[in-house]
């Protein structure tokens, strides 16, 4: 992998931190200074910063299930100091999440340390699947009827894998949709163009992990049946 990856995956600063410190002179590999884009082999190359060695061999992956809650930001920092994904999990050097969710959205939520992990997981050629619950108003059974043909968005066609519409009482449904792709804002902007009122969206599973009843703000490990699946998905080509 690059240097500037092998840096941020340690943890020890940023994507765009390494790029700097690599391009001012301060990174070196095997005591020689290192060169923008320079390929090296964490496993073997010794890789310093301002003269401290870096860790930067991992043996062994970490991952965690979070279930997001609301009001609640996916990235490392955020400029507004509003609170990320990573004050409310025990934070590790090299950890990323796997998929964002926006800001107001709930439910699962993938960490892990294993970058390539997480980049073949939200590749589209993997395809998969996330299964969405939206609390809606307006007409959701229509609304499922027509999305099963495919719902026509700005940035393209999206059929998708399932859609299922009950009601909820008080003219509110819940709008169950199941989608492989991860474009951005996905599921709110199909809603719209249904003509639904989302009032509030849940990601109730990714691949094979559920949400089950992991309280909101909570977070816990895979299981090996899960991680099984994760592996395989990992490899599909």
């Amino acid at each position: 992998m690059r240097v500037q990856r092998a840096l941020a995956r340690a943890g020890v600063v940023s994507r765009r931190g390494a790029d700097q410190a690599v391009a001012d002179g301060r990174v070196h590999v095997n005591g020689t200074v290192a060169s923008v884009g320079q390929v090296v082999d964490p496993a073997r190359d010794v890789i310093t910063l301002d003269g401290t060695p870096v860790e930067t061999h991992v043996t062994a992956h970490r991952w965690i299930v979070l279930h997001k809650p609301a009001a609640v930001m996916t990235t490392r920092k955020d400029p507004q100091q509003r609170t990320t994904v990573f004050d409310i999990v025990d934070d590790a050097p090299g950890l990323v999440y796997v998929g964002r969710l926006d800001f107001m959205t709930e439910g699962v939520l993938l960490l892990t340390t294993d970058g390539t992990a997480a980049h073949a997981l939200t590749h589209p050629s993997r395809e998969v699947e996330r299964t969405y619950v939206a609390t809606v108003r307006g007409d959701a059974s229509a609304a499922a009827r027509e999305a099963r043909d495919g719902v026509q968005l700005d940035d393209g066609l999206v059929v998708p894998r399932d859609v299922q519409a009950y009601p909820l009482g008080s003219r509110r449904w819940a709008f169950e949709i199941t989608i492989t792709e991860g474009k951005t804002h996905e599921v709110r902007r199909i809603c719209d163009a249904l003509g639904l009122e989302v009032e509030r969206l849940v990601r109730t599973s990714f691949g094979p992990v559920r949400l089950g009843n992991l309280p909101s703000g909570e977070a816990r490990a895979l299981t090996n049946a899960e991680r099984l699946v994760l592996d395989a998905l990992v490899a599909k080509r």
